[in-house]
């Protein structure tokens, strides 16, 4: 499978590093809107072809797979011209500005059936599978309580503090944990209660959210653009938890049973850097004639991006494309 990386910035890189090393799938081409900027881009990762727009990219016949590494505020429209132009997508995640949006590119892939798929890398990683696993094997009993961070100190960087831009700690960093809840248990929410503090620019800059999901379990996350954390994730049941080292890329699964004594710890298998598998699912639901990714389906894209719209709206935290 061929890929063609829209944008030249930081994500692209460590995406461009990985498929260097993954055995059956090539980055072939980038796209940016500065052919200089391209160019150097290609350079760097050794991409045959680099071409300085979005478009030229998209009606290159040899790339099967167009992966979109440009802000959130900037995905919609460079992914409706591909599917437009039936190029196979996989979208940085937040997939979108808001639900609006993402209804439009879903029922357009639909339509065209064109495969697109929102690489939340967490979904694809055999971190999650280790999991619920465990969580099926009865090694915590039932769960009660899920809890989840995820908080950097990045508030200097223009995409997390501009509207515009679709800023904020929740589309950048939140749907990490609100994922986490969602793969460990996708319970009806009963009830949501949340605090936001908000930046000078309008933005949401630190979040707590508590989800009060059916079957009594009780989900806590919190997200920050303005602090360091530590991180972690922890899933407590009835007969012991689950802690993990990292809920935006888990590399270690602790397991302590009741009076927290622990039991046993699990380490995650190595891997060229996380990214390549949800490349490999791509590749895998391409070849089966998919629209969308097990991994990911539309209607959990869909369904934490109208979450996240609702959080916004009683936060009062508003884009330009709402």
């Amino acid at each position: 499978m061929n890929v063609g990386i829209i944008g030249a910035g930081h994500i692209a890189g460590k995406i461009a590093r990985t498929l260097e090393y993954t055995d059956g799938i090539d980055c072939q081409a980038v796209g940016s809107r500065s052919a200089e900027k391209a160019a150097a881009f290609a350079s760097e990762f050794r991409i045959p072809r680099a071409y300085g727009s979005y478009s030229e990219l998209l009606d290159d016949p040899d790339v099967d797979l167009v992966y979109v590494a440009t802000p959130h505020s900037h995905h919609f429209d460079v992914t409706m011209e591909a599917i437009g132009k039936g190029k196979a997508c996989l979208v940085e995640k937040a997939f979108m500005a808001n639900a609006a949006q993402t209804r439009a590119v879903l029922e357009k892939a639909r339509e065209r059936h064109v495969f697109v798929a929102e690489a939340l890398w967490t979904r694809y990683q055999p971190a999650r599978d280790i999991i619920n696993r465990l969580i099926s094997y009865g090694r915590i009993g039932s769960v009660r309580q899920i809890s989840a961070t995820l908080s950097y100190s990045i508030e200097n960087k223009p995409r997390v503090m501009l509207p515009e831009l679709c800023g904020g700690a929740l589309l950048d960093l939140g749907i990490y944990p609100l994922n986490f809840v969602r793969m460990v248990r996708d319970n009806p929410i009963e009830k949501i209660e949340s605090n936001c503090i908000l930046s000078d620019t309008g933005v949401d800059i630190s979040e707590s959210v508590s989800l009060t999901l059916k079957g009594g379990i009780i989900a806590n996350i919190q997200s920050s653009a303005c602090c360091a954390g530590f991180n972690t994730a922890t899933v407590a049941g009835t007969e012991g938890c689950l802690v993990v080292d990292n809920v935006n890329n888990p590399q270690r699964i602790r397991i302590y049973a009741k009076g927290g004594i622990f039991k046993e710890e699990i380490r995650v298998p190595d891997s060229i850097s996380g990214y390549e598998y949800e490349f490999l699912a791509c590749r895998d639901a391409i070849e089966k004639g998919l629209v969308e990714a097990p991994e990911m389906p539309h209607s959990e894209t869909l369904f934490l991006m109208e979450l996240m719209d609702s959080l916004r709206k009683k936060w009062g935290v508003r884009y330009p494309m709402d």
